[in-house]
């Protein structure tokens, strides 16, 4: 991937944040590389070299700084603009793709061959998929390190390392101390409570935070997510273990702050990678802004109200259930009866405050009596038709490679059409693309008639449908809210006279 070094010259010695993470610098002198908003003395322009992604930086024989933490910058958008291929394998590694047949088995995942893949990947990334790989695996580790309590036996299990043997060699190969010595540097204060971390998971402003609480609180399964006091709470499950989840904001340091207390560390790797795609951190507002101020009357809500995200999900099967349960019926209605099939179906949990329940699994609910709680015959067998092709492994939300392929096999399963595959693929497959035109609030919300008008209007906003598909949904929520008909008028003479 090209970088142009004159605007990266220019954010670097800015200190731009909106930079952050979207490219790294290589001192010479030092062998260190760094973030774009790294407090440092700044180096002299002929002693820099840029890289588009961290994993390049270390290929190239450089090593993270220590000030600056290149393992807290947010997600690196480097994929922006590769192709697909490039884009799916960073995917499927997010996944832990490398682990069953290394880069082989990856490529032969994808269809390509394993050549191909590594030159699509020094290409685009400046990094071989392995490199990519480790140098993730090595930013969890420190990250562990400065911001956990944890031995350093269990830091190695959970970064992916196997054994402390193979942990301490990575760890003092590439920042050239032992993790103990690291861990002395940190500025972790006082003693957390066992089986509870706090991790800073940054992002690049602008990010609108009440936009996400606000969607995500309408949404809250009653018992199993909560949203109270600027803090969104959740229970959570991974491989059979349970634990709670909360977020909240710090918007001086541009970053959501994430308290988890889960009994087995191997899993927090997973669950910080879930919670950054559930946010949507990894995002650069920089490049979905254009295509959206070019609409008339997304501009100006895009102007007014700027850094709408599109909010992910801590379970693909637990949204699309959602999705399934809010087809024609209002968004307080499906809470309220999917807050009804949690009390009904799914498992207790130990006392939380009003976190009480898991949601149920997908072998409960393939075989549950649904109209036990007054769901109509046909919505009650979409769902066990649903949940039997995950237990049967039919569907499954891990590993995706083909998105389109993924929700023509959803699409087969009756009940489920076009505005129900949309949905999820939005939410629970991140697809910044993905557009529900048949929804009658984005028809509304810019006074269109029909989906193929919407449809033909969108064209010009893609590729991120999905952002404006969030600031109409936002806007149409803020007008019901407040009861202002003279705005809605105004966007509508808006669009009559585009």
């Amino acid at each position: 991937m090209e970088l142009d070094w004159k605007v990266c010259s220019r954010a670097r010695l800015s200190r731009d944040p909106r930079f952050d993470g979207k490219f790294f610098i290589g001192v010479r002198g030092s062998r260190v590389y760094c973030r774009s908003i790294c407090p440092a003395p700044t180096a002299k322009e002929e002693n820099c070299r840029y890289f588009s992604s961290a994993a390049a930086a270390a290929e190239a024989g450089f090593r993270p700084c220590l000030r600056c933490r290149p393992e807290c910058s947010p997600g690196t958008p480097a994929w922006l603009g590769t192709p697909n291929t490039v884009s799916r394998a960073l995917r499927l590694i997010a996944e832990s793709g490398l682990e069953d047949g290394g880069i082989e088995g990856l490529a032969e995942r994808l269809g390509v061959g394993s050549r191909h893949l590594r030159r699509l990947f020094i290409q685009h990334l400046g990094a071989p998929p392995s490199a990519v790989a480790k140098t993730r695996r090595l930013h969890f580790a420190k990250k562990l390190i400065d911001e956990t309590k944890l031995p350093m036996s269990e830091i190695a299990l959970a970064s992916g390392f196997g054994c402390t043997r193979r942990f301490n060699a990575a760890i003092r190969k590439v920042y050239k101390r032992t993790p103990t010595q690291i861990r002395r540097l940190s500025r972790l204060a006082g003693l957390q409570p066992e089986n509870q971390y706090i991790f800073r998971l940054r992002f690049r402003p602008p990010y609108h935070w009440d936009g996400m609480l606000r969607f995500l609180a309408a949404r809250a399964t009653p018992g199993v997510e909560s949203v109270e006091a600027g803090k969104y709470s959740r229970s959570i499950s991974v491989q059979g273990s349970q634990g709670f989840i909360d977020v909240s904001l710090d918007p001086e340091n541009d970053t959501l702050v994430l308290r988890v207390q889960f009994g087995d560390p191997r899993a927090l790797f997973f669950i910080v990678e879930r919670i950054r795609a559930m946010f949507d951190l990894n995002a650069d507002w920089t490049s979905i802004v254009p295509s959206l101020k070019a609409d008339p009357v997304l501009g100006k809500w895009v102007n007014a109200e700027p850094g709408l995200r599109v909010p992910g999900c801590w379970s693909g099967f637990e949204l699309a259930i959602r999705a399934i349960l809010g087809q024609q019926i209002t968004v307080k209605g499906a809470t309220a009866l999917a807050g009804t099939l949690v009390r009904t179906f799914g498992q207790p949990v130990s006392d939380a405050g009003n976190l009480t329940h898991l949601f149920p699994t997908p072998e409960i609910l393939a075989e549950a009596d649904l109209g036990r709680i007054g769901m109509p015959r046909s919505r009650s067998a979409t769902i066990r038709a649903f949940a039997k092709a995950v237990c049967h492994g039919q569907l499954t939300f891990e590993g995706i490679v083909g998105t389109d392929e993924f929700l023509a096999h959803l699409c087969e399963i009756p009940g489920i059409g076009n505005w129900t595959a949309q949905y999820i693929a939005m939410r629970a497959l991140g697809e910044p693309d993905a557009f529900p035109s048949g929804d009658l609030g984005l028809l509304r919300a810019l006074g269109l008639e029909n989906p193929r008008d919407l449809e033909r209007r969108a064209e010009a906003w893609r590729p991120w449908r999905a952002y404006a598909t969030m600031y109409l949904w936002h806007n149409a929520a803020h007008l019901r809210a407040s009861g202002n008909a003279s705005l809605s008028q105004s966007a509508t003479q808006a669009v009559a006279a585009d």
